[in-house]
């Protein structure tokens, strides 16, 4: 029998949680809606409407709730995606910027509901863990050139010489 999950990520969303869990599972596999608890007559939210989603995202469970504009997310806390090629990088650019996300740098972004993502290649993390510090560097400075990660450049900066 599998161990539960000690640790849930929750985020709190305006009244867009329902929306946000149903895009963010049809990005990755392995993702399904859990569970959706809704308000009742006695609120706060519309009657009928989101209050708690649970979501699963490649095997990991979430929760989100509909609390209202009280808090808002900020870049200190993203969810990082580890891609492993340059079609899966761009495929979830495209659709996380879509419809009102925000490009930011060094491939960060935020989705249309102000979530933060960082959309990495597995393969600048190997190229960073190079023993080379000169091709490390080269990689460096060219992932700081980016918006989304080009994995050609990265590879283009750590075969110079």
């Amino acid at each position: 029998m599998a161990t539960p999950q000690k640790i849930t990520p929750f985020l709190w969303f305006n009244t867009e949680a329902e929306e946000a869990a149903n895009l963010y599972v049809s990005l990755f596999q392995d993702s399904k809606i859990l569970s959706v608890s809704r308000y009742g007559d006695a609120g706060p939210g519309p009657k009928g409407s989101a209050m708690v989603v649970e979501f699963q995202l490649a095997g990991q469970k979430f929760s989100a709730l509909n609390g209202g504009p009280v808090f808002n997310f900020t870049e200190a806390i993203s969810l990082a995606v580890s891609c492993d090629s340059q079609e899966e990088v761009d495929t979830l650019w495209s659709k996380l910027t879509a419809n009102g996300g925000q490009e930011s740098k060094c491939g960060w972004l935020k989705d249309r509901f102000g979530l933060s993502w960082q959309i990495v290649p597995t393969r600048f993390i190997q190229l960073m863990q190079d023993k080379d510090p000169k091709r490390t560097q080269r990689v460096m400075q060219a992932m700081l050139t980016m918006k989304k990660f080009d994995i050609a450049r990265l590879e283009q900066a750590y075969a110079q010489d």
